[in-house]
């Protein structure tokens, strides 16, 4: 009789169904089945398909294993725990809480269908979301089966798991075995080889506008090209490093979508020379050398793992976003500093110029830094091979070395976008000039420059022109001249005199030429051909957008371009009032205060200390909307025009201001004065004899 009328009191008091006796092992196995759906699904789907992420991170099987670990089960657990405790109130409690944590993680999982399935975004995505979780919940609550239902679905991690480890593209990174390659016959001397690979450097900027190096912005290139055959039709065969690079080591067109480790791609530069060479290798956002010839380095691993938890919740959030902002996770890729990686910026600061030079030299990416102190002779022949993300975004270094912040998301659509990326693409230009001078300082002190074959060249080219900015299909045939042809300069041991080669060169032609030059005999068939057996019939030239789905580029079109300079480099319209630039703020008419603009960074003006190797050379914020887009806005930096900018809308329409300040004799230690000036009647500036001076309306600046 008890038992019966506690039963129907229970039935009485709470609503039905009820779903309060689940328990805490039922609690967690539903949480882990809605977060398999809500996290580890999308960021293994994401990662999975990028095995660079992993390269360039120098991770190995351990750290990755360790993320995907976090991935699965630190989602979970930690909610499941903060129920818990929060539960600890009571029943009603710890029932509630866990509905609202059912119901906010549903909401991120509609998001996610919704931005796939629908073009709503922003708010009204969310709105949208929010009621479509809402009717899910309701049929959690009252139906046992629905509750069952997401409960078995806690087996999906496990799938999702097992199709990371064993079928994406990642996987080579957990599975990879070596290999020992085809059997290689040397039939040669074997000279020193030096490989340096850049990334995203288009070989129009580094040309003037006749066409020629522009050895004011690039004195070391300059220098190279006077000692070595630049092969100035050089082009590449692919818009992604994970596909040129393989292509150029080795010497095959890329034919499917395959991982850039040497599992997948197991003859290779490194398999080529590794009998008959000592390997020391220096790669990025690729894995070809296998452990028999490079065995990584001390403590590759250790380290990765933090990074790599940064990396993939700032993922997560583009993917839980309303709005499209989900990028290549390469896009992101920065090479670690020399600071970054010994913890340098904890050191006291000192104001000498000594320290400040030292602290540049710390700027220097530490991959790069590694690279130099290999460069010394040895008693056995030595491949000495780098890649190095320069001047690959993010653009952050001004040519000193100098490095600047700046906020990301910067959209590259407008002119006056397109225009600011180019600048700063020019900077970092400028700075792996730096970087390619030092290189060959270190070769020439280190006696191996005279004896060495010295490769410089870079992966693909990039676009800046506006309206097809980037490195992607439909950019081949609008900007196929910042795209495809890319710096190529080879530096024959004993080569004393530069000169010029417009063979039809692709950059699978690279592993074959190398082969030669280092006296080994290739064992197996490549598409390229050495430059010192023959070249190329056709003139025109291949390039695959897709691996396996190869397009023709008119190969002397484009070219011509290219040796024209000018027609071929990226054009954008006159900048009104940008002879204002350098000129000082008590030379000009101010007039009456306009309204107030917001300086996003102002505070870093505050405390500039360029022995710490950084300053605020990127200037950003927000300005009122009586600002006309278009409108140019001059910025001072202590009394002097540092740079004039353009009134532009971002991707959200928030009418913005962003400009480069490359001119470091304009800041000073200490507190700097920022000014912003709207630039009245810019029409009537300019640089001739009859150009008025434009009239300047000052606008107050806030953090």
């Amino acid at each position: 009789m008890t038992q019966t009328q506690h039963g129907a009191g229970a039935g009485a008091d709470d609503p039905k169904p009820d779903p309060r006796r689940v328990s805490g092992w039922s609690t967690l196995v539903e949480l882990i089945a809605l977060c398999g759906l809500v996290v580890t699904q999308p960021l293994l789907d994401v990662i999975g398909r990028s095995p660079d992420f992993f390269f360039f991170h120098g991770a190995g099987p351990a750290a990755v294993l360790a993320l995907v670990a976090v991935i699965v089960l630190v989602p979970p657990v930690l909610l499941w725990g903060l129920g818990w405790l929060i539960g600890l109130a009571g029943p009603a409690v710890r029932r509630w809480t866990h509905l609202i944590v059912l119901g906010g993680l549903t909401v991120l999982l509609m998001v996610q269908i919704a931005k796939a399935l629908i073009d709503v975004r922003g708010p009204l995505l969310v709105l949208l979301a929010a009621v479509a979780a809402t009717v899910l919940l309701a049929g959690y609550v009252r139906s046992t089966v629905a509750r069952q239902v997401l409960r078995v679905a806690a087996v999906g991690p496990l799938a999702f798991v097992s199709l990371f480890v064993f079928a994406s593209p990642s996987s080579a990174v957990l599975l990879g075995r070596e290999t020992s390659g085809a059997p290689v016959r040397s039939i040669g001397p074997h000279p020193p080889v030096v490989v340096i690979i850049l990334d995203e450097f288009p070989l129009v900027s580094l040309l003037d506008e006749r066409g020629e190096i522009d050895a004011g912005l690039v004195p070391n290139f300059a220098q190279l090209a006077a000692g070595s055959t630049w092969y100035r039709n050089a082009t590449t065969v692919s818009g992604k490093t994970v596909n040129a690079v393989p292509a150029m080591l080795t010497g095959r067109y890329p034919t499917g979508e395959l991982t850039p480790h040497y599992s997948q791609h197991p003859d290779n530069l490194f398999t080529l020379l590794g009998p008959a060479y000592q390997v020391e290798a220096w790669e990025n956002v690729t894995q070809l050398c296998p452990p028999q010839h490079c065995r990584g380095r001390p403590g590759q691993d250790r380290g990765s793992l933090p990074v790599m938890l940064r990396e993939t919740a700032a993922l997560y959030g583009q993917l839980i976003s309303p709005d499209d902002s989900l990028d290549d996770p390469a896009a992101s890729f920065r090479e670690p500093t020399v600071a970054d990686d010994i913890r340098a910026n904890d050191k006291s600061p000192d104001a000498g110029p000594g320290f400040r030079m030292s602290r540049l030299k710390e700027n220097q990416p530490a991959r790069f830094t590694e690279f130099l102190g290999s460069l010394r002779p040895r008693d056995t022949p030595t491949l000495h091979f780098l890649h190095l993300l320069m001047p690959h975004s993010p653009w952050t270094y001004l040519p000193s070395g100098m490095r600047y912040d700046g906020p990301g998301g910067l959209p590259y659509d407008g002119p006056w976008w397109a225009r600011l990326t180019h600048q700063r693409h020019l900077q970092q230009v400028g700075y792996t000039d730096l970087l390619v001078g030092e290189a060959l300082r270190t070769l020439r002190a280190n006696g191996l420059y005279d004896d060495a074959l010295i490769v410089v060249t870079s992966d693909h080219g990039g676009s800046f022109s506006e309206g097809v900015a980037g490195r992607e299909m439909d950019d081949q045939f609008a900007a196929a001249a910042e795209l495809a042809w890319v710096p190529l300069f080879v530096k024959e041991p004993g080569q004393q005199a530069g000169r010029i080669d417009d063979r039809n060169w692709e950059q699978v032609d690279l592993l074959p030429t190398v082969a030669d030059h280092a006296g080994v005999q290739v064992p197996w068939r490549t598409d390229g051909i050495s430059a010192l057996r023959g070249e190329r019939e056709t003139t025109d030239k291949r390039f695959d957008p897709r691996p396996g789905e190869p397009v023709t580029i008119d190969g002397p079109v484009h070219f011509a371009a290219v040796r024209a300079g000018s027609s071929a480099r990226p054009v954008f319209p006159p900048l009104p009032a940008a002879d204002l630039i350098g000129v000082a703020v008590d030379d000009l008419t101010v007039v009456d205060t306009g309204p107030p603009a917001t300086v996003t960074n102002l505070s870093e003006y505050q405390d500039v200390r360029a022995e710490r190797g950084k300053i605020p050379a990127l200037v950003h914020g927000t300005l009122p909307e009586s600002v006309p887009v278009g409108a140019s806005v001059a910025v001072a930096l202590n009394g002097q025009v540092g740079t004039v900018v353009q009134a532009a809308r971002d991707g959200a329409g928030q009418l913005r201001f962003v400009g480069l300040i490359p001119d470091e004799r304009l800041f000073v230690a200490g507190a700097n004065r920022l000014e912003l000036f709207l630039v009245v009647d810019a029409e009537h500036a300019g640089d001739g004899p009859t150009a008025t001076a434009p009239t300047l309306r000052r606008l107050p600046t806030t953090g």
